[in-house]
């Protein structure tokens, strides 16, 4: 059997949804497919995500931003949108079964010099990483619920 697809969206998937995608694969890539796409991808991953990322273990350096348009024939069984203009794009999906609107602050927006600006990617990381761990262990919990 697949393990459920977990498909995260963002406007321009090129912080938040890789920041999540990443966390959230590190957490609970043994049960769930983790993806990220963007309502209008910015075509590339901002190079302080993958900095900040990096700083916790976690190597997105490979990944591509992609358009949710990819995913509209995939079994999607949750949809996570991580910013407002993604949850008011968002269609529904084949399979979709959950979905969840958890917005966070769009670090690619910060100002200042560039350590002013990692600071506001580490803070929105470190908030995304608090609530999809608390996801992941909250599927593992289900799980084993279930098994029982």
């Amino acid at each position: 059997m697949d393990n459920p697809t977990v498909l995260i969206l963002c406007t321009g998937n090129s912080c938040r949804s890789h920041l999540a995608e990443g966390i959230l694969r590190a957490a609970a890539g043994d049960l769930l497919t983790v993806a990220s796409a963007g309502s209008k991808p910015a075509g590339y991953v901002h190079p302080h995500a993958i900095r900040v990322m990096r700083e916790i273990g976690i190597d997105i350096s490979g990944h591509a931003s992609k358009s949710m348009n990819d995913f509209l024939t995939a079994k999607v069984e949750t949809v996570i949108t991580v910013c407002g203009k993604a949850d008011q794009a968002c269609p529904r999906f084949p399979g979709q079964v959950h979905r969840h609107h958890w917005p966070f602050d769009d670090p690619a927006h910060a100002t200042g010099s560039e350590e002013e600006q990692l600071t506001v990617f580490r803070r929105v990381r470190d908030e995304i990483r608090r609530t999809f761990e608390a996801y992941a262990d909250g599927r593992r919990d289900a799980l084993q619920a279930a098994a029982h």
